[in-house]
């Protein structure tokens, strides 16, 4: 008879600490606690409390659906780039909605010469630009807008952060949150009184109960101008602003 194989702890435990798998039942993991990398503080410290790492993910994809532009879904990640930047990191910006307002952006502790703008001429080009800049090392963090991301593409975008050791923030349409993903974190976005309601659709570990509210300035002064394919008068993106 073949003596049944004895399963190590330790040998999940080393799975659980360089984050290959989590429980999804169990509570957001302690990363820190494990001596595992800390994610980027997100500049909100409940939100913190209900990311694994204490923030951002540092080396993965993060996914962040709106209904519709202007609501702040920017100025979300403002903090964290502005921390980012002033250490002296580049950040990537590709196939932005509106031209970044470099005043603003100032405004907001973002150095205007840490930010690189990539403007792709077609989605496969501002997928591929993606894909580069994460996999060479060549920024911190990285903003992309895309619509129709097929799950493959998802994945190697998913890879190239976690190759290059970089943040990738994904912004969607919210029609597109119900369909399946390789990011670690999904959030969707929604404006109420002002104030931007977030709920957390996926992260490591288990399921957020409740939405939660993120406070942000009005006006939102950070990033905008006009559109970059074409002008558009409504968005609040497409005045000075951050949105």
């Amino acid at each position: 008879m073949i003596p049944p194989v004895a399963h190590s702890p330790a040998g999940f435990d080393t799975l659980f600490l360089n984050r290959s798998v989590w429980r999804g039942g169990a509570p957001v993991p302690n990363f820190a606690a494990l001596n595992s990398p800390r994610g980027v503080p997100t500049g909100f410290a409940a939100l913190d409390l209900e990311l694994p790492g204490g923030g951002w993910p540092v080396d993965g994809l993060a996914e962040i659906f709106c209904a519709e532009q202007g609501i702040g879904e920017l100025q979300l990640l403002a903090p964290a780039l502005a921390a980012l930047s002033q250490a002296g990191k580049r950040i990537v910006w590709i196939a932005p909605p509106y031209r970044p307002y470099a005043p603003a952006l100032t405004g907001a502790g973002i150095d205007p010469a840490s930010l690189v703008v990539v403007q792709a001429a077609s989605r496969g080009e501002a997928l591929w630009a993606a894909e580069q800049s994460l996999r060479g090392g060549a920024c911190a963090a990285l903003l992309v807008w895309l619509r129709g991301t097929r799950y493959a593409e998802l994945r190697r975008l998913a890879l190239a952060a976690q190759s290059g050791n970089a943040s990738c923030f994904l912004y969607r349409p919210e029609q597109e949150a119900s369909e399946s993903s390789p990011a670690c974190l999904r959030l969707k976005l929604a404006s109420q009184a002002g104030n931007l309601v977030l709920r957390i659709l996926k992260r490591r570990g288990a399921p957020a109960v409740s939405p939660m509210t993120v406070p942000i300035k009005r006006p939102v002064h950070v990033v905008g101008g006009a559109a970059s394919s074409q002008t558009c008068a409504r968005s609040a993106v497409a005045r000075p602003c951050l949105a």
